[in-house]
C-alpha cells in the first residue's frame, strides 16, 4: 500500500482528509491492530510516515509523560 491509497482509504473510512502525517499514523495503527492491514504493510507505512514526520502521540502513565518529546503538528509533505 503506498501513501497515496492510504489517504484514498482515509478519506473513504473518514469522510475527510488528514489534517497531518500524525493523523494517518493513527489511522495506520488502528488498522493493523483491526487486522485490516499485514505486518509488511504497516511496517513500511509507519516507516514512510515516520520519514514525513509523524511521531507517535505521548502517553500518560501514572502522571508521567513516557514519551517526552513534543506531539507537534506536522504537515504531510
Amino acid at each position: 500500500m503506498t501513501i497515496e491509497s492510504l489517504i484514498s482509504q482515509f478519506v473513504q473510512v473518514k469522510q475527510d482528509k488528514p489534517s497531518n502525517a500524525h493523523e494517518l499514523l493513527d489511522f495506520v495503527q488502528r488498522s493493523y491492530i483491526n487486522g485490516e492491514l499485514s505486518i509488511v504493510q504497516y511496517r513500511n507505512l509507519f516507516r514512510e510516515l515516520t520519514v514525513r514526520g509523524a511521531e507517535k502521540p505521548e502517553y500518560f502513565y501514572g502522571g508521567e509523560i513516557l514519551n517526552s518529546e513534543a506531539h507537534a503538528s506536522k504537515e504531510i509533505v
